[in-house]
């Protein structure tokens, strides 16, 4: 029975872990350093107080409970050694006789020291719940100060990046804003802070149709959310966001979703590195010089698919799909069999908007509206793992859309003391 170890546990690494488990001819080994499996497309809804996180979140090992050829092993890679077949985690050294990277992406800072030390990104649960947490405290303060000038920049959200996770953020803001400030904050007799969705293309949702942008546009510009195109974020310094054009905004709450960057993997020769960090692949998304070293999903960097020359979206369907090959690949390898080449089967995109409002892009048509948020819905709620994490969602999301008003603005955060211990215990 050979060893598969597969680094990284989202769309990719858990679809190839789950497949290969019922095969008996490896012994599968999943590393992740957290102990549970998210679903990123909904992190937005638990930065903005609208689900829990454990309506989209679920424990490993509970997940691979009776599955006799699959263990988990909690801790970060460190470092490949692909001459003695080890990787080094910061929990001990695992041997592999076959590796598949699959740790996708992290916020990309582009350099920008002050962006990367203020700004808040959003791609794991800590990051989601440290975004509704900043934006509550701000929220408070805003409603104790006297100032004017204090409360507009406490109460202003720069969000930087039109993509999807920036658009879903802003549209659910604005709704929060429209429907829940005025009873939460009686303080307040009129909204003193704006929403902003900054980005430097000319369009908003740039992988998608014109017919799904110009929906993203009228729906959020309907809302109030002051959109700016064609513009960068440059800097951040004291609560001053630093535009490429025009005058700053003054805001102490700037969210990161404007790019990402695959994670470091050290190890492997740099000729095997491109853009963007990722991962040089074959078609079969074998690592170059390598027969038993794979990278999946949004880590990996492919160009031998004839539709996708410049290599693949990273997208979950592409992670997913690579993952389902790479599965059936590893069990011809074993057999002595060709391997199938990776072919990119698109089955569309969609964002949501707001209440009731979302784009769908098809394969050979777009459409929108409530038909296309309740399409987002369905296929947001399959993909979770659980059935008891599909009813909690389906219920919290439906009262939390019929009341307008969910229950979970609360600020949970460590205190100073436990702080300073956890360090101290780092350290």
């Amino acid at each position: 029975m050979k060893t598969v170890v597969i680094v990284g546990g989202g769309f990719a690494g858990l679809t190839l872990a789950k497949t290969l488990s019922k095969s008996p001819h490896f012994q599968v080994k999943l590393v992740v350093g957290n102990n549970y499996h998210f679903f990123p497309p909904l992190l937005y809804q638990v930065a903005t107080a609208f689900i829990e996180p454990s309506n989209i979140s679920y424990p490993f090992r509970k997940m691979f409970q009776g599955r006799q050829n699959i263990r988990f092993c909690m801790g970060n890679l460190q470092r490949i050694f692909p001459e003695t077949k080890t990787i080094e985690t910061e929990n001990g050294n695992i041997s592999y006789d076959y590796l598949v990277l699959a740790m996708g992406t992290e916020s990309n800072f582009f350099g920008n020291e002050n962006v990367m030390k203020d700004a808040l990104p959003m791609k794991t649960i800590d990051d989601a719940l440290n975004i509704r947490n900043h934006i509550l405290l701000k929220l408070e303060q805003a409603v104790r100060s006297k100032s004017i000038q204090d409360r507009q920049r406490l109460a202003n959200i720069v969000i930087a990046g039109g993509g999807p996770t920036g658009v879903e953020l802003a549209g659910m803001m604005a709704e929060m804003a429209r429907n829940i400030s005025f009873k939460d904050y009686p303080e307040v007799s009129s909204r003193v802070g704006k929403i902003y969705l900054i980005d430097g293309s000319p369009t908003l949702l740039g992988s998608m149709s014109k017919r799904a942008q110009d929906e993203a546009f009228d729906v959020l510009s309907n809302l109030g959310v002051q959109i700016m195109l064609n513009t960068l974020v440059k800097d951040y310094v004291n609560d001053e966001v630093i535009l490429s054009s025009g005058p700053a905004i003054n805001s102490a709450t700037l969210i990161w979703a404007s790019g990402v960057i695959a994670r470091e993997v050290k190890g492997l020769p740099a000729e095997t590195i491109t853009k963007g960090r990722r991962i040089i692949v074959d078609a079969v998304n074998m690592v170059k010089g390598y027969d038993d070293i794979f990278v999946i999903g949004d880590q990996c960097f492919q160009t031998s698919d004839e539709n996708y020359p410049e290599g693949h979206p990273q997208l979950a369907q592409v992670a997913i799909q690579q993952a389902n090959l790479l599965a059936e690949n590893l069990g011809k390898l074993e057999r002595g069999k060709p391997l199938v080449s990776f072919r990119y089967s698109n089955k569309g995109s969609a964002a949501i908007i707001s209440k009731y409002k979302a784009v769908v892009d098809l394969p050979k048509f777009s459409f929108t509206g409530i038909f296309a948020w309740l399409l987002w819905l369905f296929i947001h709620i399959i993909p979770l793992v659980g059935f008891r994490n599909k009813l909690k969602l389906t219920f919290n999301w439906f009262w939390s859309f019929i009341t307008d008003d969910p229950t979970l603005r609360l600020i949970i955060r460590p205190s100073a003391k436990e702080t300073v211990a956890k360090d101290t215990v780092s350290a």
